[in-house]
C-alpha cells in the first residue's frame, strides 16, 4: 500500500475515487472509461501543480519517504554485477556503509553508499543509515583499492548524519571523517558523488569529496537537519519548516550557491513512485559523467577538485 505525505492528501483522495470507480465498473460491467480518463488527467494535473511548488520542508519530507529507493535498490536496478567487500581491517564491518566493485553498463566502478532499512529489524542492523568510524575507514580502504586498480569511484549519499554515540567518538569518528576528506582530494581516479536522499553534515561529507557532486531533485544537503536547527535556535522542533527555509538546503539552493555541480531530475511525484525510471536516469548520468572525467589526466582532476572546494565560501568585494 502506497504511503502519502501530508501535502499529497488531495492526490490520495482522487486516486481513491479512481480506484473505487474502476472497481465499480468491474463489478457492474459498466463502461466508465471516459470518466476514469478524465479523473486520471485531473490527478496528473494536480500532481504537477503540487510538485512544481514544493516548499523546502516538503522536499525534506520527500527525501525521507519510506518507499524511496536506497543504495541497495539502485545497485540491484543499475548494476549488471556487484561484488560487496566488507570490513575496515581494524574493528569490524559497518552495515550502514556498503561498498564493492560493480559493473554499470559495461563500466567497472567502485560503488560506495550509505544504506538505511525498510523495517525495524533492518533499520537496527543498518543503524538507521548512520555510519560508525569503521564505515568511513572501510570506504577509504575501498577507495584506495579502486585507485590501485584504476577504477572510477561512485558514492551514493543518504544519511541523517554520522552516528553520534559515545562509542563512535571513542573510536575516532571525527578523525575518520577528516581523513576521508583529506584523502579523497588526492585520489587519482575519477570520483562522482551523488546525494540520493538525506545529506546531513559530516556524515554525508565523509564520502562526498568528488570531481562532480550531484543531487537528486528531491534531496537535501546541509550542515544540520531542520529539526536540529530548530531545537538549537528555538529550543523546539516546532519551527523545523522555518529552519528549512533559512538553511536553503535543497538541490536548487545548492546549485545556485555553486556548492554542487548538477541536479538529476526525478519522476513527477518523486523517485519512490518509479524506482526503475529513477535508476535508469541515474545510470545514464553516471556513465556520461565518468566518460567525461576519464578524458582528464589525474593531475587535472586533482587540481580542479581542490580548486572547486577551495572556492566555496569565498567572497570577493
Amino acid at each position: 500500500m502506497r504511503t502519502y505525505l501530508d501535502f499529497e492528501k488531495p492526490i490520495a483522495e482522487l486516486e481513491t475515487k479512481l480506484a473505487d470507480m474502476q472497481k465499480l465498473a468491474e463489478q457492474s460491467n459498466v463502461d466508465v472509461s471516459s470518466a476514469t480518463a478524465a479523473l486520471q488527467g485531473g490527478i496528473e494535473k494536480l500532481r504537477k501543480e503540487i510538485f512544481e511548488n514544493l516548499t523546502r520542508w516538503q522536499r525534506v519530507q520527500l527525501s525521507r519517504h519510506p518507499d524511496r529507493p536506497y543504495t541497495l535498490d539502485y545497485i540491484q536496478l543499475m548494476c549488471d554485477e556487484f561484488i560487496e567487500l566488507h570490513g575496515d581491517r581494524q574493528v569490524r564491518d559497518d552495515p550502514a556503509m556498503i561498498g564493492g566493485f560493480a559493473n554499470i553498463g559495461g563500466q567497472s566502478v567502485l560503488l560506495i553508499g550509505q544504506q538505511k532499512g525498510r523495517n525495524t529489524k533492518q533499520r537496527q542492523h543498518r543503524n538507521f543509515g548512520m555510519p560508525n568510524p569503521e564505515g568511513y575507514r572501510k570506504a577509504l580502504r575501498l577507495m584506495k583499492l579502486a585507485e590501485k586498480f584504476n577504477r572510477p569511484i561512485v558514492t551514493l549519499i543518504d544519511t541523517p548524519g554520522a552516528f553520534p554515540g559515545l562509542e563512535a567518538e571513542e573510536r575516532g569518528q571525527g578523525e575518520a571523517i577528516a581523513r576521508n576528506l583529506k584523502e579523497m582530494f588526492m585520489l587519482k581516479v575519477p570520483v562522482l558523488c551523488i546525494i540520493i536522499g538525506e545529506g546531513a553534515s559530516g556524515g554525508a561529507l565523509g564520502i562526498a569529496i568528488g570531481d562532480r557532486v550531484l543531487m537528486l531533485e528531491n534531496t537535501w544537503y546541509s550542515v544540520i537537519s531542520p529539526e536540529s536547527c530548530s531545537s538549537i535556535l528555538w529550543r523546539s522542533w516546532d519551527y523545523k519548516e522555518q529552519a528549512a527555509e533559512a538553511l536553503k538546503l535543497t538541490a536548487r539552493d545548492m546549485k545556485e550557491n555553486k556548492l554542487i555541480d548538477g541536479i538529476i531530475p526525478e519522476p513527477l511525484g518523486g523517485a519512490h513512485l518509479d524506482h526503475g525510471v529513477m535508476a535508469l536516469g541515474l545510470k545514464k548520468v553516471i556513465m556520461e559523467t565518468i566518460a567525461e572525467l576519464s578524458k582528464l589526466t589525474p593531475e587535472q582532476r586533482i587540481s580542479e577538485r581542490i580548486d572547486k572546494f577551495c572556492a566555496m565560501g569565498v567572497v570577493i568585494e
